[in-house]
């Protein structure tokens, strides 16, 4: 699932209050009919920022949230292994952060997330420092990580046609203050290649929840032309 919307209508601070780590002013957050009020370990989180470790190699940096909990360390050697494995970077378990790319930093960051077998994936903008090209491979290679791993994914963009790319569900926030403006079911086939965004039926969705964002966006821009001319009224 994911979510869009205007610039500072809230998609992060929902996420963060999801993970637990804000806390809501009102109504509640329910995973799995269980009350959300702090992290735990059904929910992690892959930040736009890779923040990796710098002094340890990819594996250690897999394996860091597993040794935070004191887990068996031979376990989790096996477990950080398969996922370092499932994301792609068979062969660099060895390799520190600066001696890779952004999007295998951010592989690094994915697998790091999914060893700790958490039951819902929050991805809060987690390709938007990438280039262009490689965001759109990191986007089939999400997909396909997603499908081998089976979890559910929280997935946060500023980019529409990513959003409808990812998600079954696309849901779209209003501008401030934030209310869920509409659910749009996105019925693409799966496995989604990337020449699908070439397709009519992808650019439709695509011009469908632009259309959605521009009517809050311009509604923002008018309120806010109001109230600077209310102010230079005096």
């Amino acid at each position: 699932m994911s979510i869009v919307g205007p610039s500072g209508c809230g998609k992060t601070t929902f996420l963060n209050i999801a993970d637990g780590l804000l806390q809501r002013t009102g109504g509640q957050i329910l995973l799995e009919g269980r009350p959300v009020s702090k992290p735990g370990p059904d929910r992690a989180v892959v930040f736009q920022d890779s923040s990796l470790l710098p002094w340890r190699t990819v594996l250690k940096n897999v394996i860091y949230g597993l040794e935070l909990q004191r887990r068996d360390l031979k376990e989790a050697g096996r477990r950080a292994q398969e996922f370092v494995q499932m994301v792609g970077l068979k062969g660099f378990e060895h390799h520190y952060p600066h001696e890779l790319s952004g999007g295998m930093q951010q592989r690094v960051n994915l697998a790091r997330a999914l060893t700790m077998d958490p039951e819902i994936l929050f991805m809060d903008e987690p390709f938007a420092s990438l280039d262009a090209q490689t965001r759109e491979i990191m986007q089939l290679e999400l997909l396909n990580i997603w499908q081998q791993a089976n979890k559910t994914v929280l997935f946060i963009t500023h980019q529409i046609n990513e959003a409808v790319y990812l998600a079954d569900r696309v849901i779209v926030f209003s501008s401030r203050p934030s209310r869920v403006k509409e659910v749009v079911e996105i019925r693409l086939p799966r496995p989604r290649p990337l020449s699908l965004k070439r397709s009519k039926e992808f650019l439709d969705y695509e011009d469908y929840v632009w259309k959605i964002i521009e009517d809050e966006v311009r509604k923002t821009m008018l309120a806010d032309r109001t109230i600077k001319h209310l102010e230079m009224l005096g």
